[in-house]
């Protein structure tokens, strides 16, 4: 699977991308728990997308580092694009 090929509302997703930066995280509270998020943008040889950090992948991930996503989703937020693993999916580094 490759970036190009992603539509919003897509699942299953597994894909290894190169993490070209990523935001300063936001702070959030849930069902009475706190939370964090940042986005990022993730490309391949094939394109670009931005990605949603959450909780401890905020602190895992820095830019120049490539990571494999399995079982993630794609959503759509204001017309773009945005890949995440939600609550059934991981994020790994790849060394």
């Amino acid at each position: 699977m490759e970036v190009k090929d992603l539509a919003a509302g897509q699942g299953k997703i597994d894909l290894v991308v190169e993490i070209v930066s990523v935001d300063e995280p936001r702070t959030f509270e849930k069902f009475g728990r706190a939370g964090k998020v940042a986005n990022a943008k993730a490309k391949d040889a094939t394109g670009e997308i931005t990605m949603s950090l959450w909780n401890e992948q905020v602190d895992m991930i820095k830019p120049g580092m490539k990571v494999h996503i399995i079982n993630g989703y794609v959503s759509e937020y204001k017309g773009e694009k945005q890949l995440s693993t939600g609550k059934f999916g991981r994020l790994e580094v790849v060394q």
